[in-house]
């Protein structure tokens, strides 16, 4: 949808296309599930300090609010609330005012900090640092990167779902273990939730890994991106035959609609019981 590198006009290539409002840093799209959001060297002066920890892969992302402390409501709540809320977060940086905006790419909210800075009265405020991290592929994530403990099921789909809900944590450094933390708590419910079988077709999984389980693959319901959200009413375990129909196939898109209200279906179940 959105390049990365290329500059965009952001009201007629963004707004016009996709809504959400055309002044603010953060914009959600009231039509689409979209968080828009813009950064600047203008704000500096009052704490929004944003950019890219190189070394860490974190791109620091101050909250709105201009005078007091920053809360979250509005705009803040929208970015903290992404996955649960099942929005994409959109990147974008400033070239110049009246210039085209340049695309950095798609991420998800891993953690939130907190700084300090003066708000537009000259006053010292708190604010608020979203910590974010490129969002990428759950196949990026096996069970062998991060230890798990032994839990039940009804632990693994609990923590899963509180996974969706970006970690308040100090240290912004460590935004990008907890995102891989937080993949490999959805992945192991979503394999777990699958039981061995496909959740789209049914059938068994194909075959067993070296270590006995079988072997599915994670795969992000109705992306809209390259990424696709951690979370588990957006993930399924299904066959490889399957996985590379729903990208490659005529059927694809079908496919994906089908799986999503299976998916719907069965977490609601599992709601119930």
């Amino acid at each position: 949808m959105f390049i990365v590198g290329k500059k965009y006009n952001r009201a007629r290539d963004i707004h016009d296309q996709f809504g959400g409002t055309k002044q603010s840093g953060i914009s959600p799209s009231a039509v689409h599930p979209f968080i828009f959001l813009f950064t600047g060297v203008s704000g500096k002066a009052y704490g929004y300090e944003d950019g890219w920890q190189e070394k860490e892969g974190v791109f620091l992302y101050t909250g709105q609010g201009q005078a007091g402390d920053m809360k979250f409501h509005r705009g803040n709540k929208a970015i903290r609330d992404h996955i649960s809320d099942g929005k994409q977060l959109f990147l974008f940086a400033a070239t110049g005012k009246g210039k085209p905006v340049e695309f950095i790419g798609e991420f998800e909210c891993a953690s939130i900090s907190f700084a300090h800075g003066l708000d537009v009265n000259g006053d010292r405020r708190k604010t608020i640092r979203f910590n974010l991290v490129p969002s990428n592929s759950l196949l990026t994530v096996t069970m062998d990167d991060i230890e798990l403990p032994v839990r039940t099921f009804d632990e693994m789909r609990q923590l899963a779902f509180d996974a969706a809900k970006p970690t308040e944590n100090r240290n912004w450094r460590m935004a990008m273990q907890i995102r891989h933390r937080r993949s490999a708590e959805v992945r192991e419910y979503i394999l777990s939730r699958a039981g061995g079988v496909c959740e789209l077709t049914g059938e068994k999984a194909p075959f067993l890994k070296l270590n006995g389980d079988p072997y599915l693959e994670v795969h992000h319901i109705q992306k809209l991106s390259d990424g696709g959200l951690d979370h588990p009413v957006n993930c399924a375990a299904i066959t490889p035959n399957a996985h590379r129909e729903i990208h490659f196939g005529a059927g694809g898109k079908m496919m994906d609609g089908k799986l999503a209200t299976l998916i719907r279906a069965k977490e609601n179940e599992l709601s119930a019981a």
